[in-house]
């Protein structure tokens, strides 16, 4: 995956916080030195408050880049999360970026981009979107929640749903959902898959996409501390070249690895 370059430390403003559910919001940052660095599945590490509670930054998939702006997703899990939804337009935060690895999207040549998410994994993906509609790809947005109330998809085009229920779109799973209609879209052309959800639905996507030989990206979820490899707070262990297994550090080799990587 190529690895983001200009890694800043910087204050930034909140310029507007806009709700898209009961406990998700999405907030615009003005931060130049950023924006102008970040590519698709990069994130930042935010510290929310200047007090010493929350200690840790939190990490966030850069959602969209406008000009000098960023747009972060943010889901009120927690302390942190509840704090940073709640500050005022004009507040600052700490803003550590663009940091991880980026989504590969000028490595092997496809027709294709079929963009996989689940629950707070559509994240990165308008970010991703605008970048591969820039290179003239078909984008297929595929949206998978328990339920009809937790699908997201503020500001991406051409979805199909899937949820647990069937209270929308494709009852089942988004995994389920690719499976049924992969063997058509491979028929039409080359496709790549760029995933990003709970890491249990990335590792039944990666089976998946093994074995019907489909190229895939994805964007793993893990507890994050500094975001730059001291704490060692996001190790995983994915496949070595010689058939084991080795140990990475998300914030440094991910957090979007070949889901061939992956140990499935």
């Amino acid at each position: 995956m190529p690895e983001t370059t200009s890694i800043v430390d910087i204050r930034a403003t909140i310029v507007q916080t806009r709700s898209i559910s009961p406990t998700v919001c999405i907030i615009t940052l003005d931060c130049p030195a950023i924006a102008a660095a970040a590519k698709p599945g990069n994130f930042v590490n935010i510290k929310v408050s200047d007090a010493t509670l929350p200690l840790l930054r939190r990490p966030f998939s850069i959602h969209n880049v406008r000009g000098s702006l960023l747009d972060i997703m943010v889901k009120s899990v927690g302390h942190g999360t509840s704090l940073l939804s709640d500050l005022a337009t004009g507040s600052t935060v700490l803003v550590l970026g663009p940091l991880g690895t980026s989504f590969d999207i000028a490595g092997r040549e496809f027709d294709t981009a079929i963009l996989v998410s689940g629950g707070i994994g559509t994240a990165p993906m308008l970010f991703l979107e605008k970048i591969l509609a820039a290179k003239g790809k078909k984008i297929i947005n595929l949206i998978g929640g328990r339920s009809k109330e937790d699908l997201l998809a503020p500001g991406l085009s051409n979805c199909r749903f899937a949820t647990d229920d069937g209270s929308e779109g494709f009852r089942g799973n988004v995994v389920e959902l690719l499976g049924s209609g992969l063997p058509a879209l491979r028929k039409e052309g080359t496709c790549k898959v760029f995933a990003c959800g709970p890491n249990p639905m990335l590792k039944a996507l990666a089976r998946l996409c093994q074995a019907n030989r489909t190229a895939c990206d994805v964007s793993l979820e893990s507890v994050m501390g500094c975001g730059i490899g001291i704490c060692y707070g996001c190790s995983v262990e994915v496949k070595s070249p010689d058939g084991g297994l080795r140990t990475i550090l998300l914030c440094q080799e991910g957090p979007v690895i070949d889901a061939e990587l992956l140990a499935v």
